[in-house]
């Protein structure tokens, strides 16, 4: 009898993220610069692209303090994390979400484990806080959540061992990413396409019209400093004006988020770049 061989697992995302771009990959690939030295991705959010791509040199930040924890845990302090995450996997049920949901305190250890066991098990793997900065998703419907993916956080573990991971607001990127051997990928908050799609509290920080308008200016400045830049965001006209001065593909993806079925399906992003 002959023995499989086990199946490579890659670089992926070890949280799920509404909004990731691991579907988008294959469409994307064709638009990220030849050449570059230091990647640079100020809303890491799921990390896709990142993983996507393995650069050598990447400065990985975010806004949400309680994800950059996760990925610096991730990197540093991976058998300890599993360990915890297995008692998270032995106790869960719709109580102890609760608990631990309502639980703020502990370690950054015990904050990491308790970030990516509510993500596996809430639902639709969403990031929402309330106007108290509390985490406030109901508890998702599955039978057996992967809390604990050890092999996928090994490989992910091991792909973030060279990189800067900081909390940081998008801003900050101009401080270090300043020629063309620099790319940038701005993955926002998109900008919402109605009132009831108007999803904008992934931490304490709105992301409105005229923070979408503050990355736009930023984005131009950093393509007149000759680094390359590219931006995903919602189809619609307000994005396409700000960003009529540069190159805008139109990319299939698919609204999988919605309380109606019937609402959820195939849609258009955009996928901007300066280069």
């Amino acid at each position: 009898m002959v023995s499989q061989i086990p199946k490579q697992i890659y670089p992926r995302p070890f949280l799920k993220w509404a909004g990731g771009k691991t579907r988008l990959i294959s469409q994307y690939k064709d638009y990220f610069p030849q050449h570059y030295q230091t990647y640079y991705e100020p809303f890491l959010g799921g990390g896709a692209v990142f993983f996507y791509l393995q650069p050598s040199n990447a400065v990985l930040t975010d806004i949400n303090a309680d994800l950059i924890l996760t990925y610096q845990c991730v990197r540093d302090h991976l058998e300890e994390l599993i360990t915890l995450l297995h008692k998270h996997q032995q106790s869960h049920n719709s109580e102890y979400y609760y608990d631990v949901r309502n639980y703020h305190s502990g370690t950054d250890l015990e904050k990491a484990a308790r970030f990516i066991y509510l993500n596996k098990t809430c639902f639709n793997g969403l990031y929402r806080v309330n106007s108290l900065g509390k985490f406030n998703v109901p508890v998702g419907k599955y039978k057996n959540p992967g809390i604990c993916q050890e092999e996928i956080l090994k490989v992910a573990s091991i792909a973030l061992k060279k990189v800067q991971i900081k909390q940081a607001n998008f801003e900050e990127v101009l401080n270090y990413a300043t020629d063309s051997n620099d790319f940038v990928y701005f993955d926002p908050p998109y900008y919402p396409l109605s009132q009831t799609s108007n999803f904008t509290a992934y931490s304490n920080f709105s992301f409105n019209e005229n923070q979408q308008i503050k990355l736009r200016d930023i984005f131009i400045e950093l393509a007149d400093q000759g680094v390359q830049v590219m931006l995903s965001n919602s189809d619609c006209p307000f994005i396409r004006d700000l960003y009529s001065g540069f190159n805008v593909h139109t990319i299939s993806a698919a609204r999988s988020i919605n309380s109606h079925a019937h609402k959820r399906g195939k849609i258009t992003e955009v996928l901007v770049t300066s280069y």
